[in-house]
């Protein structure tokens, strides 16, 4: 499949985005899917800076800024309004955060998904406010530091489970996706395409400044997420049922991972211990 990519590039050279962000190289491979008849709709998040301000974008296709709390909701109304248009074979998506994923704009999610609204949403989760300073969000995994994590705190189980708050909602499509497997991330982008209601992609984009890495180490660490199965890769099947669309031949420790990143420094041996027994359960869950 790799060897269908498209030379056209979408995203624009220039960008604001910094060096090794994940989320702009998952940016540019997800439009070489979508093309050219797509809108994006981006909420207050790193991505709000990256594409640059007004009347510049580093996007080739229209892109709406919008407020925090509405990325969903004016993303249903674009795609309702261009339906009374008879225009359907334009692909609306939502490109947004964790933070109006997983906390600020969840209301406006789980309405367009419990009306079956025909637009694709793209969380790129790098797992805290990272636009303006690295603060926690409800996606920050446990022992993580962050601006705002208070000092002491005691070491949780995991973040927020956005896939399961979404399957609550009997979506059209859901799927977890890392651009390092690029050709398990392009299947699950044409899969998206290809169908029409909610559908919801979940993708895990390293961040070298937020989680305290070099920038030529961004696609290592994310390997090593998917490897110990800190970030399982999943979709929702024809069954209705969430089966792992990759498993490890040589799954790796979540030590590996951990140390890998200094926002983790503190968490100790038994901590570690603890974290991997609950994502080997959870995990176990996948098909």
């Amino acid at each position: 499949m790799l060897w269908d990519v498209t030379t056209v590039e979408h995203l624009n050279r220039g960008n604001m985005a910094c060096p090794g962000c994940m989320a702009s190289l998952s940016m540019r491979h997800m439009l070489k899917v979508m093309g050219e008849n797509t809108i994006v709709v981006i909420p207050a998040c790193c991505w709000t800076i990256i594409a640059g301000m007004f009347p510049t974008t580093a996007l080739s296709v229209p892109l709406l800024h919008v407020p925090f709390a509405t990325a969903a909701a004016v993303a249903s109304g674009i795609k309702r309004a261009l339906k009374v248009q008879g225009k359907r074979n334009i692909n609306v998506i939502v490109w947004a955060g964790d933070g109006g994923t997983f906390d600020i704009g969840l209301q406006a999610i789980s309405g367009a998904a419990a009306r079956n609204e025909d637009f694709i949403y793209f969380c790129y989760d790098n797992e805290a406010y990272m636009n303006t300073g690295v603060q926690q969000s409800s996606a920050t995994p446990p022992g993580a530091w962050t601006t705002t994590t208070p000092s002491g705190k005691e070491i949780g189980s995991e973040k927020k489970d956005i896939i399961g708050i979404i399957m609550a909602h009997d979506p059209a499509y859901v799927a977890t996706a890392s651009i390092v497997f690029p050709e398990d991330f392009y299947m699950k982008i044409k899969k998206s395409k290809d169908k029409k209601g909610f559908r919801f992609i979940h993708m895990h984009c390293a961040c070298p400044p937020g989680w305290k890495i070099d920038s030529k180490d961004a696609i290592k660490v994310s390997r090593y997420a998917v490897e110990c199965g800190v970030f399982p890769l999943i979709e929702l099947g024809e069954d209705n049922i969430l089966h792992k669309t990759y498993i490890p031949e040589d799954p790796i420790s979540l030590g590996v991972y951990f140390r890998s990143q200094k926002r983790f420094k503190d968490l100790k041996d038994a901590d570690i211990e603890m974290l991997e027994d609950h994502i080997n359960t959870k995990n176990a869950a996948y098909k």
